[in-house]
């Protein structure tokens, strides 16, 4: 067995990991790097985020488009209000910028700290009151629940770029990146999500009390205390209070993690594994708090920190090393230096060598 990743501490040896040659034809495995599910999982208790080489699309016509029309309208809304809102921005206070701007800090980490890499991927662990914290900012992003965010993410892992990933990038940049939430989910996406082994996000306590009330947190946390703390503690214009630190830091939350699924699985280099479709993206990940660095996260899903560049462009690996250093989390998996390598040399494009 080599070494396949580590915690920021130690090594731990486990499996290595397979090439995959074709994306869904018959898979060509390399012999002498065999996947072993069972260690790469490693301590995490899971392995519903590494690829199914396994699944093939059914074969004949596809379903029919089914269009969702309320979110069609809602999003439609959403995106004018937030056009609305950035017309306002030359009469904004600057308090109500700079907390805008800490909306979105929050809502991001909500989803990059927590639904992503913590619950999703389960590359680290964290104590209850950061679990608390990062389900609270979840809820101010207004991304779906924390379980929802998981199972349909976890899907997206398995079955990249086919019928079954939610937003498979191969039906284009729109559906990728806003057309899959406009539209009924294909019937692999429900099958395989079904099938998932979510046992330890129904375990958490924090997740499942999210859950349940997620409607109303979603309904205080996203709308209405962003806007009632400009209005009421500096006295902003309740109009401006409302589109600005709600409406248009959530439409650019949004499109910030949805870049994630649309851009960064398009535009880019991709210098750990060629063979699959998703890119290093510098701008993406400026924009998603490190979440752009895709192909490397595509590669090693279980790297607390999506990349190899630690603090660069990511500012949400920076934020879990501080709250391990708060004792607030622990057991960080990374990634050898030495397995990262040999995985370029032998899959990749041959873009590291050009920095």
């Amino acid at each position: 067995l080599s070494k396949e990743f580590s915690s920021a501490s130690s090594t731990t040896a486990v499996g290595t990991v397979t090439s995959r040659v074709t994306r869904n034809g018959d898979a060509v495995m390399e012999k002498k790097d065999l996947l072993n599910h069972e260690d790469l999982a490693g301590d995490r208790g899971m392995v519903d985020d590494i690829f199914d080489e396994t699944y093939r699309e059914k074969e004949g016509p596809k379903p029919p488009m089914r269009y969702v029309w309320r979110n069609i309208i809602l999003m439609s809304l959403l995106h004018l209000g937030a056009i609305f809102g950035l017309m306002l921005i030359p009469s904004a206070k600057i308090q109500t910028l700079v907390w805008a701007v800490l909306c979105f800090l929050v809502s991001a980490l909500g989803i990059t700290a927590g639904s992503h890499r913590l619950w999703s991927h389960r590359s680290y662990k964290a104590t209850l009151p950061l679990r608390i914290f990062l389900a609270i900012a979840n809820s101010v992003a207004f991304q779906n629940d924390i379980y929802e965010w998981v199972r349909d993410h976890r899907v997206h892992h398995k079955f990249s770029e086919t019928d079954a990933d939610p937003h498979n990038a191969m039906r284009g940049f729109f559906f990728s990146h806003i057309g899959w939430l406009l539209v009924r989910k294909h019937p692999d996406v429900i099958e395989k999500g079904q099938k998932l082994d979510l046992s330890d996000i129904k375990a958490d306590k924090v997740v499942m009390f999210q859950r349940r009330f997620y409607k109303p947190s979603v309904v205080l946390l996203c709308f209405t205390l962003p806007t009632v703390v400009p209005w009421y503690f500096w006295d902003e214009s309740i109009v401006i209070s409302f589109f600005i630190p709600a409406i248009l830091r959530y439409a650019i939350g949004l499109n910030a993690t949805w870049l994630v699924n649309s851009a960064a699985h398009m535009f880019g280099n991709r210098p750990y594994d060629q063979n699959i479709n998703p890119r290093e993206n510098p701008l993406v990940s400026l924009g998603a708090l490190g979440e752009g660095f895709h192909n490397y996260h595509h590669t090693f899903p279980y790297d607390y920190s999506t990349s190899e560049f630690g603090w660069r462009f990511n500012l949400t690996t920076a934020f879990i090393d501080l709250m391990c250093l708060l004792g607030l989390a622990s057991d960080r998996k990374k990634v050898s230096k030495e397995v990262i390598l040999a995985r370029k040399m032998r899959t990749g494009d041959g873009s590291h060598k050009s920095g």
